[in-house]
């Protein structure tokens, strides 16, 4: 279910119900293309709304430009079971922890039955069901600068950056939950602020956190633009020793959305 119309919030003070709903861009059903369930049949809420922009956010309209239609918690529970053959469900975005009701809404998939998974940036820490929280830190790289601001305005630069890593949220994401911290890779400029980030929430963490935890990710929204990083990526995962993740959804489907 692609949204197309920017749609205004319910009046959260006509019911209980309308109070219980989140900005909805996407609910769609497809297979994981990243992480370590990358291939898993699966159900992807995508809220719309970000606290950062990425300058190559691979969900524009969720950021830069957000589009969504408000839905019930009930209404998007009954279409996450409409797809009966999945008992998966990523909550994405955009930056799905900026609400509220998302912590309502993954603690009833998790009652459900549900394994659950959050994609998030990172920057903002929620107790709720969370099964698996597939973090994002943004690198220094994402920063939109004016070369690089896909507006050509360059007015989120300072913001971003300022944003784009709040070490108290990930400590306690990776502390709370199971976790993967996966890095969108631009190239091996990238690494040495990945090896030095790494460091440091191992030394804030009391959890374990393995190599294979670790993913690196070629930045690229279309098949052109990964064959022009895949491969220098997954050199970088091998000389790291980290887990190289794919973008399976993009090699399958290119850009095509509900995918």
């Amino acid at each position: 279910m692609p949204v197309n119309a920017d749609v205004e919030r319910p009046d959260t003070e006509s019911s209980a119900e309308s109070a219980q709903s989140l900005p909805i861009n996407e609910l769609f059903y497809s297979l994981q293309g990243e992480g370590k369930l990358a291939g898993v049949p699966t159900v992807f809420v995508r809220t719309s709304g970000c606290n950062l922009r990425c300058w190559f956010c691979d969900s524009y309209h969720t950021s830069w430009e957000p589009t969504h239609s408000w839905m019930s918690l009930d209404d998007i529970i009954d279409e996450v079971s409409a797809y009966d053959q999945a008992t998966h469900v990523v909550l994405t975005g955009g930056e799905p922890l900026m609400y509220d009701d998302s912590v309502e809404l993954l603690n009833r998939l998790g009652e459900a039955g549900y394994h659950t998974t959050v994609e998030t940036n990172g920057t903002i820490y929620r107790d709720a069901h969370i099964d698996l929280a597939s973090i994002s830190p943004k690198l220094a790289s994402s920063t939109p600068t004016p070369e690089k601001d896909p507006k050509g305005e360059g007015d989120w630069a300072s913001r971003h950056e300022d944003r784009r890593i709040d070490m108290g949220a990930l400590t306690t994401l990776v502390d709370d939950y199971e976790s993967q911290l996966k890095f969108v890779v631009t190239g091996p400029d990238d690494m040495d602020e990945i090896e030095e980030l790494v460091d440091r929430v191992r030394d804030a963490t009391s959890t374990a956190i393995p190599d294979s935890d670790i993913l690196l990710m070629p930045e690229g929204v279309t098949r052109d633009q990964l064959d022009e990083t895949r491969n220098e990526v997954a050199e970088l995962a091998t000389e790291h020793g980290y887990r190289y993740t794919p973008r399976l959804h993009v090699d399958l489907w290119n850009d095509a959305p509900g995918t």
